[in-house]
């Protein structure tokens, strides 16, 4: 089947515009430069679920009668204060039934609860189940708070167990907080790898057209095709680096960490969907971002003008990541669903929406969703491009700027 002149003239310009790049000396620095930033953008997400858990501690579900978890909230009130600033477990009732081990079971595997652990046995035969936490500071709060409401109640601490714990790997608390990291590192990922590769469209362009290199293009093959070669092959060589990063980063987790790969906190949907999902969105992104950069660097003739055309685009970008990141850690609220909606942002959205929620008819609708604008944009930047280049039709003015007559 003949393909279209455009798609075959397109095909011809991202084959020269690949092959320049990536069998050029140039691009293993190409593949070590981001490094530096994907290391920050690690730094920044792991900050922020830090903050994530400092305003939001674990929480521990009681089994107890209302009389002895008054006492044990009574405690945790009195010896709060106490903690230095140090984050203080919360605790929540749960009425007992007749399966103990059952319900114990249910609560630390119910996503929704977001428990680290359960406390049953009342003030006489305390028992923790779940995560102990890193330095043990989930069981001595909880020990404290035992010894306290005793003391409360009036009955003597030696009368009582001693607490006695039952560790377990994990709990719906700990793995509601992974997942939570993960989106985070995806989306600042994501963000990262758009702003830093979209932008390499606007030295490749300024390059060509201060060079004349686009004008005997342009005299050669139609101008969408010069547009849509350049946007994709630069998203061909992109992809390329992004599997060799992946490639690199999974070998170093697997040699270096113990446990290998084992020890990352899986994503709701799992990690070779995940992973999948981060190619298509940023797929998305990129041609989104892509081509409102390509539209800019038409209407530029030196770096600076180009710098300063594009500065508002980056800082808009700036502003959607921070959009979707609001709805991190709450998938159902109206922040999380307006950015998934809003197709400039709905990338970074979904991104963490496969980190937290297992569903997939979410991505397959935004997927098509963010096609669509795909097209639009990709439309409305070509004729813009087009114009830009070859010069032809009225210069678009201002209103408040005057035509000059010759």
């Amino acid at each position: 089947m003949k393909l279209p002149e455009t798609i075959r003239a397109a095909f011809v310009i991202a084959r020269r515009d690949f092959t320049a790049t990536v069998l050029s000396k140039t691009f293993l620095l190409f593949l070590l430069g981001p490094l530096f930033p994907i290391l920050l953008g690690f730094t920044f997400g792991g900050i922020g679920a830090q903050v994530d858990r400092n305003v939001a501690p674990p929480t521990v579900a009681v089994i107890a009668a209302q009389t002895d978890y008054e006492l044990l909230d009574a405690a945790r009130t009195r010896l709060a204060p106490l903690g230095g600033g140090r984050e203080v477990i919360q605790l929540r009732l749960v009425r007992p039934e007749q399966d103990t081990a059952g319900q114990r079971a249910r609560l630390l595997s119910d996503e929704k609860s977001s428990v680290v652990g359960v406390l049953d046995g009342g003030l006489i035969a305390p028992h923790f189940t779940g995560l102990r936490g890193g330095d043990g500071r989930t069981v001595s709060q909880i020990s404290l708070f035992i010894d306290e409401a005793r003391r409360l109640k009036e009955l003597p601490t030696v009368g009582g167990s001693p607490l006695a714990t039952t560790p377990t790997k994990s709990s719906a608390g700990s793995l509601a907080f992974a997942r939570t990291l993960t989106a985070r590192l995806g989306q600042t990922i994501l963000f990262v790898l758009t702003i830093l590769l979209a932008g390499m469209l606007l030295s490749q362009l300024i390059e060509e057209k201060s060079s004349k290199v686009i004008e005997v293009l342009a005299a050669a093959v139609p101008v969408d095709a010069i547009f849509l070669g350049k946007l994709f092959a630069m998203l061909a060589m992109s992809l390329v680096g992004i599997s060799v990063w992946t490639s690199a980063g999974a070998a170093a987790v697997a040699i270096f960490a113990n446990g290998g790969l084992s020890i990352l906190p899986p994503p709701a949907v799992g990690w070779p969907a995940f992973l999948a999902f981060v190619l298509l969105y940023f797929s998305m992104s990129y041609l989104l971002i892509g081509a409102t950069f390509l539209g800019i660097g038409a209407q530029a003739s030196t770096v600076r003008e180009v710098q300063t055309l594009s500065m508002p685009v980056t800082m808009s970008q700036v502003l959607l990541f921070g959009f979707a990141s609001i709805g991190v850690g709450k998938p159902a609220s109206a922040e999380a669903i307006g950015a998934a909606v809003f197709p400039l942002s709905s990338p970074f959205a979904m991104i963490a929406r496969a980190s937290e929620e297992a569903a997939l008819w979410p991505h397959a609708l935004a997927l098509a969703w963010q096609a669509l604008w795909v097209a639009l944009i990709l439309k409305g930047a070509s004729a813009i491009f087009r114009r830009s280049v070859l010069k032809s039709g009225p210069a678009w003015r201002w209103p408040w700027q005057k035509r000059v007559t010759v």
